[in-house]
């Protein structure tokens, strides 16, 4: 696995991201993910991908700095900073949050298979 093969898959998430684009975020992140939220809450992809299905998560402005890829075996761990501005069932989200994310090579495909944020004061 190449550094710039999961730099170009976390653009792509990034931007599905942004676009609220279920299709694609169906395709990236792994059927069995978990990730845990800035409040100590753990969702899954199904919970995730309802979020923007439903509208209640929108998506203003995302822009990812301070990126680090680290290739272990099969996996990526990405740590990355995102500046978010948007709102998540009409509560406000703008900050700077750290994430860090772990990729996997399932088939020829990326996948997010696990991930967690927090936000940064």
């Amino acid at each position: 696995m190449k550094i710039e093969t999961v730099i170009d898959a976390e653009i792509e998430l990034l931007t599905a991201i942004k676009k609220s684009d279920v299709l694609a975020l169906e395709t990236i992140l792994h059927d069995d993910l978990l990730f845990n939220m800035p409040d100590g809450q753990t969702i899954t992809k199904e919970f995730d991908l309802q979020s923007y299905r439903s509208g209640k998560m929108k998506i203003d402005f995302l822009e990812a700095t301070d990126q680090i890829v680290n290739i272990i075996e099969s996996a990526a761990v990405v740590a990355v900073a995102v500046s978010l501005k948007g709102s998540y069932d009409n509560n406000p989200i703008n900050g700077v949050f750290k994430y860090i994310r772990v990729w996997k090579k399932i088939g020829k495909n990326l996948k997010v298979i696990a991930g967690s944020c927090v936000q940064l004061a």
